[in-house]
């Protein structure tokens, strides 16, 4: 089985609606989004969910107002002031390391654990699907990342299918690292400008860290040539292989506000063409 991680250092650069775009043109296929902070996959695919699934991750204090003293002790420990006055733990300061709960002296404060968000497994009409929804001011990203690949690559490995498609998180952080570990290649989609340059070089030093291999295309390229031809010579020298060059199309946009990809929206515009003819590349890479 193959896997390709479709990632960006920024967002807004149109990494899901080009993945979204692959899905419609490869076979044998699951899908997973491990942009688990802000998943939008979903807009477009219509995902019918058939398995939902709490995420459990780190913990939070609470005090037991029944068996607190109020001796002022865990508000001292504590180095996020996440206990107030009235002794009431503030869940967002928490940073959930523990120390008032394990050196409470009475025992007061209980540390259960979170739930984080849910993930799901789901049918599309591009085949089946994981994908996950963080809830808000959550952490543990990279953790929930990790889990949503392992649930894609147990359902191709089940349906017996070849390739697995995963929509990355955009930056170089937490979930980025869980989402490009042990894949077969990444595709960076990069934009023309100065900070798309600046961000798609960090990913690509990350991906080289790990010793993923990288490729890279350039979407809305005639917005800027000169930053295009930039971003591409910096590929090549850093013995990237670029698969190729999007234009600006606001097919795009017009087939997102349908919930479609833009070959079912329209396939034979100037960015459709130009997608498939880097698919057709990455597959002859992969």
């Amino acid at each position: 089985m193959k896997e390709l991680v479709v990632i960006s250092g920024k967002g807004g650069t149109g990494k899901t609606t080009i993945l979204a775009a692959f899905a419609f043109l490869a076979k044998n296929k699951v899908l997973c989004d491990a942009d688990v902070d802000a998943a939008d996959l979903h807009l477009i695919m219509d995902p019918q969910i058939r398995e939902r699934h709490d995420f459990d991750s780190g913990h939070t204090a609470v005090i037991n107002q029944d068996k607190c003293t109020q001796c002022g002790y865990c508000r001292d420990l504590c180095r996020w002031n996440a206990i107030s006055e009235h002794f009431v733990v503030d869940p967002i300061a928490c940073e959930g390391c523990g120390v008032c709960h394990y050196f409470c002296p009475e025992e007061a404060i209980d540390f259960p654990l979170n739930t984080c968000g849910e993930w799901f497994i789901s049918d599309t009409r591009f085949g089946p699907m994981a994908h996950a929804r963080l809830g808000i001011a959550e952490e543990n990203s990279g953790k929930l990342v990790t889990l949503i690949r392992q649930q894609g690559k147990k359902l191709a490995e089940e349906k017996n299918l070849d390739l697995l498609l995963t929509d990355g998180p955009p930056g170089i952080g937490c979930p980025v690292i869980a989402s490009m570990g042990g894949a077969t290649a990444v595709l960076i989609v990069a934009e023309p400008t100065v900070s798309g340059r600046h961000d798609m070089k960090r990913v690509a030093e990350l991906a080289a860290f790990f010793k993923v291999p990288a490729m890279v295309c350039v979407n809305k390229f005639d917005i800027n040539p000169d930053e295009a031809r930039d971003i591409e010579d910096f590929a090549r020298e850093e013995k990237m292989r670029v698969m190729g060059r999007i234009p600006f199309d606001p097919v795009f946009t017009s087939a997102m506000v349908q919930g479609k990809t833009i070959f079912e929206y329209d396939g034979h515009s100037g960015g459709a063409r130009a997608v498939k003819k880097i698919w057709e590349d990455l597959v002859q890479s992969l």
